[in-house]
């Protein structure tokens, strides 16, 4: 019995000791990463407000803000996973890779939405108008 509580008793103290070592850390990347949203959330605001305005078409303006959006919650995760101890080189370059392959995959696809957008933002066509 005495040999069970040892074997606990050691369990307990490194418990103890990675919790303060470690739980700084988790508590602080979990302040970070709701601070770090809900600045983001601000910042889309404002940008969605300024780039409805700007732009000449809404779609595109909420398109372009939701892609600013996720832009800055991936560079978020990355940072708050650095903080926590997670070695984030291998997930950027995974999601690099990821990218790449989605990009070569959607090539064709990517093409057409990029005309798409360019028609959305130079507006060579009115409503009414007959392409043919």
């Amino acid at each position: 019995m005495e040999n069970l509580d040892e074997k606990l008793q050691v369990f307990y103290d490194k418990a103890i000791a990675l919790g303060t070592e470690y739980g700084t850390q988790f508590i602080l990347a979990i302040v970070v990463l709701v601070i770090g949203l809900w600045i983001i959330s601000k910042l889309s605001d404002v940008v969605r407000k300024y780039s409805i305005k700007g732009l000449p078409d809404e779609t595109l303006a909420k398109f372009l803000t939701n892609i600013f959006e996720v832009i800055l919650k991936v560079l978020l995760v990355i940072s708050v996973a650095s903080m926590v101890g997670i070695e984030t080189t291998s997930f950027v370059a995974i999601l690099g890779a990821a990218g790449l392959a989605v990009g070569l995959a959607l090539q064709g696809s990517l093409s057409n939405f990029a005309g798409g957008v360019m028609i959305l933002i130079f507006r060579p066509f009115q409503v009414g108008d007959y392409v043919g």
